[in-house]
């Protein structure tokens, strides 16, 4: 027979869980922020409404590509407007 949780060990249980959660949001947040600062989206002037519908656009991209059951392929490079590749070897963005 199970022993009964007490209120005490509930409130720690759900004080974990948010904890995790907070760190689970940094986590994602960091990894966005870094795509961002990566792709040179981070620098330019974007409305919080148009960066709102690019990531709805994204998402559903994704979504769509998760229900035709079709594996992500790694991204090529992008292209520099100067002709190279943007590698991170070229371009650090983690200063």
């Amino acid at each position: 027979m199970a022993a009964k949780s007490s209120i005490t060990d509930i409130d720690a249980q759900i004080e974990k869980l948010r904890e995790r959660r907070r760190s689970m949001i940094a986590k994602s947040a960091e990894r966005f922020a870094r795509a961002a600062t990566k792709s040179g989206l981070a620098e330019m002037e974007i409305t919080d409404k148009e960066l709102d519908a690019v990531f709805e656009e994204i998402a559903a991209r994704f979504r769509n590509e998760e229900k035709k059951g079709v594996a992500h392929a790694p991204a090529s490079p992008r292209r520099q407007p100067n002709g190279g590749s943007g590698t991170p070897a070229e371009v650090s963005h983690d200063g």
